[in-house]
């Protein structure tokens, strides 16, 4: 009944047909949701965070459900996103786009087109994947490694927290109001963030374990890359699949889109000979 006063029932599923089909994403895993919502906005949205957590009741994102390892999956409430998420904006001769989440990632790269830049992630699925869930999984791909992934080029993030409290990182007043009315988060995440630096050995190995390329866990490494609490939160959000909050609106530094490109298929006689030339494509800023 909490629902249905937000949202109407056209777009609220308890069917067994469609809870059975969005009981999957591209993973192998299945949980059937109780009820599927088809979220329309961010006033929706907020609502919704706030009617769950007075219910006590677990509630997951989805967006394009491209995911190959059940993020976007639940057998509690699923908050789906309608393909209204389409608010854009491109600044700054293409260098930077701030859009919604419901945009897929490959029409984003043909909106930036003309200017010469793309995202900077690259995975498998561009042509179906949605930036809400690229934020949220911190994807990558065969291409952008660690350097280009969201977390090193995102600009700033729009988030709604558990209490339907919005941060709008681009907001100077919007932090200060966050600092304020969220004082205990902003002092914990320092916290932890300063007992982690102050010890060498700890902040050593987080350095050496994300420069690998890996989307399991948090993104810790934002506790030892930056002071500023607001660049900690929002990288901590990045990669967090929706568990932190929920990000309505993001804001990337773009790539350049190379107009001369080439790729080569190479058969090496060794597993060896194979790893050192990856090495050395590494080292030349190829790879």
């Amino acid at each position: 009944d909490d629902m249905r006063s937000i949202v109407p029932d056209g777009r609220i599923f308890t069917d067994p047909l469609r809870t059975l089909a969005y009981g999957t994403d591209a993973s192998l895993y299945r949980l059937v949701p109780k009820i599927v919502v088809k979220v329309h906005d961010e006033a929706e949205m907020i609502k919704l965070i706030r009617v769950a957590r007075k219910n006590k009741t677990p509630i997951t994102f989805r967006a394009g459900g491209t995911s190959l390892s059940g993020q976007a999956v639940t057998d509690s409430i699923l908050l789906k996103l309608g393909h209204t998420w389409r608010y854009r904006k491109i600044e700054d001769e293409g260098k930077v786009v701030t859009v919604e989440p419901g945009w897929i990632m490959g029409q984003v790269n043909r909106m930036l087109a003309p200017y010469g830049r793309k995202l900077g992630p690259d995975p498998a699925s561009i042509e179906s994947c949605w930036v809400g869930g690229v934020v949220a999984n911190n994807a990558s791909g065969m291409c952008c490694g660690v350097e280009q992934n969201t977390y090193n080029t995102i600009k700033d993030l729009r988030i709604v927290f558990y209490d339907g409290t919005i941060l709008d990182t681009a907001d100077a007043a919007s932090w200060q109001s966050f600092q304020k009315t969220h004082k205990h988060i902003v002092d914990g995440i320092v916290g932890i963030s300063q007992r982690i630096k102050a010890d060498k050995e700890l902040t050593a190995l987080i350095k050496k374990k994300f420069s690998i390329k890996c989307t399991t866990g948090y993104s810790i490494n934002a506790l030892v890359d930056f002071e500023d609490p607001l660049e900690i939160i929002k990288h901590l959000m990045v990669g967090s699949e929706g568990t932190l909050g929920f990000v309505s609106r993001a804001t990337y530094n773009t790539v350049e889109d190379y107009k001369d490109k080439a790729s080569a298929f190479i058969v090496f006689a060794t597993v060896d000979d194979a790893a050192n030339a990856t090495a050395l494509l590494r080292d030349a800023k190829c790879a």
